[in-house]
Protein backbone atom coordinates (compact mmCIF):
# COMPACT_ATOMS: atom_id res chain seq x y z
CA UNK A 1 0.00 0.00 0.00
CA UNK A 2 1.25 3.36 -0.61
CA UNK A 3 0.20 5.05 2.36
CA UNK A 4 -0.57 4.05 6.13
CA UNK A 5 -4.01 5.33 7.05
CA UNK A 6 -4.86 7.01 10.64
CA UNK A 7 -6.55 5.23 13.07
CA UNK A 8 -7.16 5.77 16.56
CA UNK A 9 -7.50 2.80 19.17
CA UNK A 10 -9.33 3.16 22.11
CA UNK A 11 -11.23 0.47 24.72
CA UNK A 12 -11.31 -3.75 24.90
CA UNK A 13 -13.11 -5.87 23.81
CA UNK A 14 -14.88 -7.18 20.06
CA UNK A 15 -13.68 -4.22 17.89
CA UNK A 16 -16.31 -1.63 16.39
CA UNK A 17 -14.30 -0.59 13.65
CA UNK A 18 -16.17 3.22 12.80
CA UNK A 19 -15.84 4.78 9.04
CA UNK A 20 -16.81 8.77 8.68
CA UNK A 21 -18.66 10.28 5.67
CA UNK A 22 -17.14 12.68 2.68
CA UNK A 23 -15.03 15.02 3.06
CA UNK A 24 -14.88 14.10 7.15
CA UNK A 25 -12.98 12.17 9.26
CA UNK A 26 -12.73 10.09 12.32
CA UNK A 27 -13.48 12.75 14.95
CA UNK A 28 -17.36 13.00 13.62
CA UNK A 29 -17.05 9.54 16.50
CA UNK A 30 -16.56 11.37 19.12
CA UNK A 31 -19.44 10.63 20.72
CA UNK A 32 -19.52 7.27 19.94
CA UNK A 33 -15.77 6.64 21.43
CA UNK A 34 -16.47 7.25 25.05
CA UNK A 35 -19.32 5.40 24.30
CA UNK A 36 -18.80 2.02 23.19
CA UNK A 37 -15.01 2.14 24.66
CA UNK A 38 -16.59 1.13 27.94
CA UNK A 39 -17.23 -2.06 26.41
CA UNK A 40 -15.77 -2.96 22.95
CA UNK A 41 -12.47 -2.43 21.22
CA UNK A 42 -13.09 0.87 19.22
CA UNK A 43 -11.14 1.59 15.87
CA UNK A 44 -11.87 5.20 14.22
CA UNK A 45 -10.27 5.06 10.75
CA UNK A 46 -9.73 8.62 8.06
CA UNK A 47 -10.03 6.96 5.08
CA UNK A 48 -7.35 7.97 2.01
CA UNK A 49 -7.40 11.37 1.64
CA UNK A 50 -9.32 12.84 4.15
CA UNK A 51 -8.82 13.65 8.17
CA UNK A 52 -5.14 13.08 9.05
CA UNK A 53 -4.92 10.27 6.24
CA UNK A 54 -2.56 11.17 2.94
CA UNK A 55 -4.19 10.93 -0.10
CA UNK A 56 -1.50 8.55 -1.97
CA UNK A 57 -1.06 8.01 -5.51
CA UNK A 58 -3.84 5.11 -5.62
CA UNK A 59 -6.88 5.60 -7.27
CA UNK A 60 -9.53 7.85 -5.30
CA UNK A 61 -12.93 5.21 -4.98
CA UNK A 62 -14.46 2.76 -2.70
CA UNK A 63 -13.08 0.08 -3.96
CA UNK A 64 -9.76 1.39 -3.20
CA UNK A 65 -10.78 2.42 0.09
CA UNK A 66 -12.15 -1.34 0.67
CA UNK A 67 -8.40 -2.47 0.56
CA UNK A 68 -7.17 0.25 2.31
CA UNK A 69 -9.49 -1.02 4.87
CA UNK A 70 -8.68 -4.30 5.10
CA UNK A 71 -4.85 -4.04 4.88
CA UNK A 72 -5.10 -1.94 7.91
CA UNK A 73 -7.15 -4.77 9.58
CA UNK A 74 -4.95 -7.39 8.57
CA UNK A 75 -1.76 -4.97 9.97
CA UNK A 76 -4.08 -5.21 13.40
CA UNK A 77 -4.66 -8.99 13.31
CA UNK A 78 -8.08 -8.48 13.51
CA UNK A 79 -10.21 -11.17 12.04
CA UNK A 80 -13.28 -10.49 13.20
CA UNK A 81 -15.36 -7.30 13.97
CA UNK A 82 -18.24 -4.85 13.93
CA UNK A 83 -18.48 -2.16 11.11
CA UNK A 84 -20.27 1.09 11.54
CA UNK A 85 -20.29 3.40 8.97
CA UNK A 86 -21.69 6.65 8.58
CA UNK A 87 -22.76 8.56 4.87
CA UNK A 88 -20.15 7.60 2.87
CA UNK A 89 -18.59 5.41 5.34
CA UNK A 90 -22.14 3.66 5.07
CA UNK A 91 -21.54 2.78 1.53
CA UNK A 92 -18.18 1.65 1.79
CA UNK A 93 -19.12 -0.58 4.37
CA UNK A 94 -21.71 -2.13 2.23
CA UNK A 95 -18.82 -2.38 -0.52
CA UNK A 96 -16.73 -3.98 2.17
CA UNK A 97 -19.73 -6.46 3.31
CA UNK A 98 -19.68 -7.40 -0.41
CA UNK A 99 -16.00 -8.31 -0.49
CA UNK A 100 -15.29 -9.59 2.91
CA UNK A 101 -18.59 -10.25 4.75
CA UNK A 102 -16.90 -13.26 6.57
CA UNK A 103 -14.97 -11.25 8.66
CA UNK A 104 -17.93 -8.77 9.89
CA UNK A 105 -20.22 -9.45 12.91
CA UNK A 106 -22.67 -7.53 12.69
CA UNK A 107 -23.21 -3.96 10.23
CA UNK A 108 -24.56 -0.59 11.18
CA UNK A 109 -25.34 1.59 8.28
CA UNK A 110 -26.35 5.15 8.61
CA UNK A 111 -27.34 7.66 6.27
CA UNK A 112 -25.84 5.18 3.33
CA UNK A 113 -26.90 5.25 -0.29
CA UNK A 114 -26.48 2.80 -2.99
CA UNK A 115 -26.51 4.94 -6.04
CA UNK A 116 -26.85 8.73 -6.89
CA UNK A 117 -30.68 9.08 -7.19
CA UNK A 118 -31.39 7.62 -3.54
CA UNK A 119 -30.33 11.26 -2.63
CA UNK A 120 -32.89 14.02 -2.04
CA UNK A 121 -32.69 16.43 -5.52
CA UNK A 122 -32.33 19.47 -2.80
CA UNK A 123 -29.03 17.87 -2.04
CA UNK A 124 -28.00 16.34 -5.43
CA UNK A 125 -28.35 19.39 -7.39
CA UNK A 126 -25.67 21.37 -5.83
CA UNK A 127 -23.48 17.73 -6.01
CA UNK A 128 -24.15 17.53 -9.74
CA UNK A 129 -23.14 21.50 -10.52
CA UNK A 130 -20.49 21.29 -8.07
CA UNK A 131 -19.05 18.17 -10.01
CA UNK A 132 -19.06 20.01 -13.38
CA UNK A 133 -17.87 23.21 -11.99
CA UNK A 134 -14.90 21.82 -10.45
CA UNK A 135 -13.94 19.75 -13.20
CA UNK A 136 -13.85 22.22 -15.71
CA UNK A 137 -11.90 24.52 -13.71
CA UNK A 138 -9.47 21.31 -12.51
CA UNK A 139 -10.17 21.54 -8.95
CA UNK A 140 -9.05 17.79 -8.42
CA UNK A 141 -9.12 18.00 -5.03
CA UNK A 142 -12.75 18.86 -4.32
CA UNK A 143 -13.87 16.80 -7.31
CA UNK A 144 -12.44 13.56 -6.39
CA UNK A 145 -14.63 14.56 -3.09
CA UNK A 146 -17.88 15.05 -5.73
CA UNK A 147 -16.76 11.96 -7.46
CA UNK A 148 -17.60 9.45 -5.03
CA UNK A 149 -21.04 11.38 -4.57
CA UNK A 150 -21.68 11.57 -8.12
CA UNK A 151 -20.45 7.26 -9.03
CA UNK A 152 -20.30 5.77 -5.69
CA UNK A 153 -21.13 3.19 -4.17
CA UNK A 154 -23.58 2.07 -7.30
CA UNK A 155 -24.20 -0.95 -5.89
CA UNK A 156 -27.13 -3.08 -7.01
CA UNK A 157 -30.20 -4.81 -5.05
CA UNK A 158 -29.30 -8.08 -6.07
CA UNK A 159 -25.65 -7.23 -4.61
CA UNK A 160 -27.39 -6.60 -1.17
CA UNK A 161 -29.00 -9.81 -1.00
CA UNK A 162 -25.81 -11.23 -0.90
CA UNK A 163 -25.45 -9.50 2.98
CA UNK A 164 -26.23 -12.28 5.58
CA UNK A 165 -24.75 -10.44 8.38
CA UNK A 166 -27.64 -8.87 11.15
CA UNK A 167 -27.70 -5.06 9.99
CA UNK A 168 -28.78 -2.33 10.94
CA UNK A 169 -30.17 0.70 8.74
CA UNK A 170 -30.63 3.97 10.08
CA UNK A 171 -31.20 7.07 9.03
CA UNK A 172 -33.15 10.60 9.58
CA UNK A 173 -36.81 11.69 9.01
CA UNK A 174 -35.10 14.68 7.47
CA UNK A 175 -31.90 12.59 6.22
CA UNK A 176 -30.65 14.30 2.94
CA UNK A 177 -31.26 10.12 1.88
CA UNK A 178 -34.82 9.56 0.57
CA UNK A 179 -36.83 7.43 3.02
CA UNK A 180 -37.71 4.83 0.27
CA UNK A 181 -34.41 4.09 -0.60
CA UNK A 182 -33.34 3.93 2.97
CA UNK A 183 -35.81 1.16 3.21
CA UNK A 184 -35.08 -0.25 -0.10
CA UNK A 185 -31.21 -0.80 1.61
CA UNK A 186 -33.09 -2.35 4.49
CA UNK A 187 -35.39 -4.39 2.77
CA UNK A 188 -32.69 -6.06 0.21
CA UNK A 189 -30.72 -7.22 3.29
CA UNK A 190 -31.68 -10.48 4.78
CA UNK A 191 -30.83 -10.10 8.37
CA UNK A 192 -31.67 -6.82 8.92
CA UNK A 193 -34.10 -4.21 10.82
CA UNK A 194 -34.31 -0.91 10.23
CA UNK A 195 -34.26 2.61 12.14
CA UNK A 196 -35.69 5.82 11.60
CA UNK A 197 -35.60 8.53 14.05
CA UNK A 198 -36.49 12.58 14.22
CA UNK A 199 -33.95 14.11 12.85
CA UNK A 200 -30.97 15.38 9.86
CA UNK A 201 -28.66 13.41 8.06
CA UNK A 202 -25.93 13.79 10.86
CA UNK A 203 -28.08 11.99 13.73
CA UNK A 204 -25.07 9.85 14.65
CA UNK A 205 -24.08 13.18 16.55
CA UNK A 206 -26.43 15.31 17.43
CA UNK A 207 -28.96 12.40 18.41
CA UNK A 208 -26.08 10.54 19.57
CA UNK A 209 -27.74 10.23 22.67
CA UNK A 210 -30.75 7.78 21.40
CA UNK A 211 -28.81 6.29 18.64
CA UNK A 212 -26.10 4.78 20.77
CA UNK A 213 -28.52 3.13 23.18
CA UNK A 214 -30.15 1.94 19.73
CA UNK A 215 -27.09 0.47 18.29
CA UNK A 216 -25.91 -1.04 21.81
CA UNK A 217 -29.27 -2.38 22.21
CA UNK A 218 -29.22 -4.10 18.81
CA UNK A 219 -25.71 -5.48 19.41
CA UNK A 220 -26.77 -7.02 22.47
CA UNK A 221 -29.86 -8.43 20.97
CA UNK A 222 -27.35 -9.89 18.32
CA UNK A 223 -25.11 -11.46 20.76
CA UNK A 224 -21.93 -10.46 18.91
Amino acid sequence: MDIKLYYEDKGKGIPIVMLHGNNGSSIYFKHQIDYFSKKYRVITVDTRGHGKSKRGTLPFTMDQFVLDLDNLLNELNIKEFILLGFSDGANIAMKYALKYQEKIKALILCGGNIYRKGLKLSFRLPVELGYIFTKLLNMKRKNEFLYLMMYEPNIRNEELNQIKVPTLVIAGTKDIVKEFHTKEIANNITNSKLLIIDGNHYILSNKHEILNKEIDKFLSNTKV
